[in-house]
Parts: C-alpha cells; sequence; structure tokens
C-alpha cells in the first residue's frame, strides 16, 4: 500500500498549499515550523480541507478533481490522531476504542478492540475513562482507535508531542511493530528535528506550503542544502561570506565572513576564489575557552568577546563577537566554572566540518 498526492490547498487569506509526493509503507515525518502547512497537508488527505489535485491510496482514488471524483472522508479509509486526541471523556477506552465499528457484529468487534489493545499495551485499561489513566495510555488509546478500523493510510498530527522522549519512543515502537503486519503509510507531523531524527525513516520538509526537501532523515538534516531546511534542523548561525582561499588537496576553503575580519576553514565546495556564499551551523557545535587551545584538531579557533548570556532551560545562550556574530549553547555547569559573563573576552573553537554551505 503507497499513498500518493499531487495538490493544491488554498485558504481564507493567502496561504496556499502545494504538495506532491508518493509515500512508501512505514512512518514519513512531516517537518517544518509552525504555519509552514503540515496540518493543512493532513487534512487534505483525510478530505476536512478543500483540496483540488489528486490522491491515491493503493489503487484507490480519493480525490481526482479533473474528473470531480472526491470521496467523502468516511470512505477514504483514512486514520487520523489529532493533537488534541478527542477522546470522548465519558466513555471508556474500549468503547472510544470501538467507536468506529458500530456496524460490526458484537464478537468481531469485540475480537478486533481485544486485538488491538493487546498490540498497544493497553488491555488492562479497557474499563477505564481517559481521566483515570495517564497521557501516554491516552496516546496509544487514540492510535488504537485510529488503528481498529483498519486504514489505509495513518495520520497523526503532532499527538506525542506533550510527552517525554523516552515515551514518545515507546509508542512509536509499538506502532512500527504494529506496521510489520499492515505495512500502511504513516504520516507524522512535527516541527521538532529531534523527533525528526529519531522517529522516522524518511522526511518530508514543508516549507511555506512547499515541499522543500525530502529524503533521509539524517541526510536532509545534517547536511541541508537550503537555508530554510538549515534553520529548521537547528542550525541558529547562518552567515554571508566571501570565499578567499581554496586548498584543493585538504577539501577545504577558506571564507571571510561578510564585512569582516573574521577568516574561518570550511569544507571544500565547487565554488571559485571569491565568491558569495552562505554558511550555517549550530550553536552546540562550538566550543569555548578562557585561555588560548593549543594541540588540537579543530582548524578554527576565533578569538572574541561576550556580548550576553540569558538561560533557556537546560542551557545557557551566549552571543559571542568573534568578528561575526555567534550564538553559542552552554550548559549552565561550564557557564559557571569558566565565570562567563558579559564582556569575558574567550576563545571559539570550532571543527571545519561542522559548517554546511546552504543556498537561500
Amino acid at each position: 500500500m503507497s499513498l500518493t498526492f499531487d495538490i493544491t490547498c488554498r485558504l481564507a487569506g493567502t496561504f496556499s498549499l502545494e504538495a506532491r509526493s508518493a509515500i512508501s509503507p512505514g512512518i514519513t515525518i512531516v517537518f517544518g515550523r509552525s504555519g509552514s502547512g503540515k496540518t493543512t497537508l493532513l487534512r487534505a488527505i483525510a478530505g476536512l480541507a478543500p483540496a483540488q489535485g489528486r490522491i491515491t491510496a493503493g489503487d484507490r482514488v480519493l480525490l481526482d478533481s479533473a474528473s470531480h471524483h472526491v470521496l467523502p472522508p468516511q470512505q477514504r479509509r483514512v486514520g487520523f490522531v489529532f493533537q488534541q486526541l478527542a477522546l470522548f471523556p465519558h466513555l471508556t477506552a474500549r468503547a472510544n476504542i470501538e467507536y468506529g465499528l458500530a456496524n460490526m457484529p458484537v464478537d468481531a468487534r469485540t475480537s478486533r478492540v481485544n486485538a488491538i489493545a493487546q498490540s498497544f499495551g493497553i488491555a488492562h485499561l479497557l474499563d477505564r475513562k481517559p481521566p483515570a489513566i495517564s497521557g501516554g495510555e491516552r496516546q496509544r488509546v487514540a492510535l488504537a482507535r485510529a488503528l481498529v478500523t483498519d486504514p489505509d493510510v495513518l495520520l497523526l498530527d503532532e499527538p506525542l508531542s506533550a510527552l517525554d522522549h523516552a515515551t514518545q519512543s515507546h509508542i512509536i515502537a509499538d506502532l512500527r511493530r504494529w506496521n510489520e503486519t499492515h505495512a500502511i503509510p504513516v504520516l507524522y507531523v512535527t516541527h521538532a528535528h529531534r523527533e525528526a531524527f529519531s522517529l522516522g525513516e524518511r522526511v518530508i520538509v514543508l516549507d511555506n506550503g512547499r515541499v522543500v526537501a525530502d529524503g533521509v532523515p539524517h541526510e536532509v538534516l545534517e547536511s541541508p542544502s537550503q537555508e530554510p531546511v538549515a534553520r529548521l534542523a537547528g542550525f541558529e548561525n547562518l552567515f554571508d561570506a566571501t570565499v578567499t582561499a581554496l586548498h584543493h588537496e585538504a577539501g577545504t576553503m577558506e571564507c571571510r565572513i561578510g564585512g569582516t575580519a573574521c577568516v574561518i576553514e570550511v569544507p571544500y565546495g565547487e565554488v571559485p576564489s571569491g565568491a558569495e556564499v552562505r554558511l550555517a551551523i549550530r550553536a552546540g557545535d562550538i566550543l569555548v575557552g578562557t585561555v588560548l587551545p593549543q594541540g588540537l584538531s579543530a582548524r578554527n579557533i576565533l578569538p572574541g568577546t561576550i556580548q550576553s548570556l540569558r538561560r533557556e532551560g537546560a542551557r545557557v545562550v551566549a552571543i559571542v563577537d568573534a568578528g561575526g556574530v555567534f550564538e553559542v549553547h552552554l550548559t549552565p555547569g561550564a557557564t559557571s566554572s569558566l565565570a562567563l559573563s558579559p564582556g569575558r573576552a574567550v576563545w571559539l573553537v570550532i571543527k571545519t566540518h561542522s559548517f554546511r554551505r546552504v543556498s537561500t
């Protein structure tokens, strides 16, 4: 079973979605910032948002606007789990799961609910109501409710975003085991790059209603070729730079950060000397020292001054002027032990291959 779509979806106002892809069985991450069109894409596939174009699930046509063929949502065989889950609080877990099986004989309905509950480890919770079970258990009930109808496609709109990483991973493992025997496409929406890395076999990146990248998560998010993808993948620092020297044998080139005296070494690219390039680096890939580092393999050792420090949860964000202005992420412990403060002179240490060259 595969899912294909080539659709346009225009909403009130100026936003429009134009997306085309073919989704194989397994978990595909739909990744992008808020407002990029992720939920709109899922709603269009499910028939909950008006769309033009063509959508197929296997050999079934869900939408073909050219022939005026539009299956209503209840006939599309698409399971949908929303971020809010939408479980009925007054019904037991069993009653929630079997809600879509009303036309099935009682014995068959009971058998199917028991089987899916066993698959997701919630058989012991079937007589409890949603307020009496944990958040992770409610997510499992919502998944079971979507899958008990044996859909051709499963759509997940950030249903695990409120859970800790370990619970997310356990639920996704349950879903993967279930899908080993059912082999349907699963679209999982998220805007968290950690989830995109760890939960899916493939990632589709949306930006402003367009697919801007598509591939294996590690390849797409570790080596982004476009600036919107780099920003989404957690590359906080982006610089305009000019290529000042090429070192073919070493596989590197030197670049001067726009209008400054700061020269850095980055991976070699097929560009001439004097070319303008755009460089990206993650704040977490930059080390800070209070004395001049020596005997390191890192080729970029830049003198700088801390402009500001601010605490963000379990990390400290430092803004450092090192010719270019860099955002650096530190632990509170490192900040304290190094006695860092605004105005403090520091050294930034950056590996050559931590930089990525991206297009705007």
